[in-house]
């Protein structure tokens, strides 16, 4: 009895053109993580945005019993108002530590959590570049980012009434979900750029994690160490030294957030191009 092995093909003829290819086929075979992660991260962002009634009546009080360089290091001076609670807690804390995870575990499946499996020869048995496999792959993750990002400005915007946070301008909140999709963009090429350089998951999920802490770190705790410029190595500068939920789009952290994410997901298409990957 011969047995007939049949491979699922890389996606639908009538779903997308070849160029396109990889990227809807990434798309859609990850509708459903991609579902979880919005509606996880969306529901932090609103459980914890309709806590500020609460925290505008007592928050400077109860900030008062936290030493001063904590509540600096914390961006806890002004947790009373919309935007200082947002800034601080929800934006500044929850939902950018869960957005960076969410890009360095769709960056490790760029293309690193195929070649450890082993897929990824069947993979490239079909007529693609491995350039156009991270960057369509890529793409995807930028596609991802968005969405999610898109969906937590609508859940801010469906609440900012009831939770009084109009003081915050449906604009405002459209500046800081761009800085949070490009954030998670950001850690996504870091991620992408290991992944392509390495070819091993762990190496990519430890890595991008390492430097996740280590710029937290740098951010929060600079101007206690003394070493101001510190800050500006971090992506967390970036994201949210600008305020942008008082003071609207950044265009210097959105050039600078662009720029670092070309640059790593280039230098991983690079290495990615001349690895022996047998």
């Amino acid at each position: 009895m011969t047995t007939v092995t049949t491979f699922t093909p890389l996606i639908e003829p009538a779903m997308a053109t070849a160029r396109t290819a990889v990227l809807t086929k990434t798309l859609y075979s990850s509708r459903r993580g991609l579902l979880g992660w919005a509606a996880g991260i969306t529901s932090v962002a609103v459980a914890y945005s309709s806590f500020y009634p609460q925290m505008s009546k007592s928050g400077a009080a109860q900030s008062e019993n936290i030493p001063k360089s904590l509540r600096e290091a914390l961006n806890m001076n002004d947790i009373a108002s919309a935007p200082g609670y947002l800034g601080s807690t929800v934006f500044g804390l929850i939902v950018p530590l869960l957005a960076m995870f969410f890009g360095a575990a769709f960056g490790a499946r760029v293309t690193a959590a195929d070649e450890e499996s082993g897929r990824l020869d069947l993979l490239m048995a079909h007529p693609i570049t491995r350039t156009s496999l991270v960057l369509q792959r890529f793409a995807a993750l930028v596609l991802a980012a968005t969405g999610i990002g898109v969906v937590v400005w609508l859940a801010m915007l469906a609440i900012r009434s009831g939770a009084e946070l109009t003081a915050v301008s449906p604009g405002q909140f459209a500046a800081q979900c761009l800085n949070l999709v490009l954030l998670t963009i950001t850690f996504g090429a870091l991620a992408t750029g290991i992944g392509a350089a390495t070819g091993h998951r762990g190496t990519v999920l430890a890595g991008t994690a390492a430097v996740g802490v280590a710029a937290y770190g740098a951010h929060t705790f600079a101007g206690q160490l003394g070493a101001h410029w510190l800050a500006y190595l971090s992506p967390f500068h970036y994201y949210l030294d600008g305020e942008p939920l008082r003071n609207g789009f950044q265009p210097i952290a959105i050039a600078v957030f662009a720029l670092a994410s070309i640059v790593l997901v280039a230098a991983g298409t690079y290495r990615f191009g001349r690895r022996d990957l047998a």
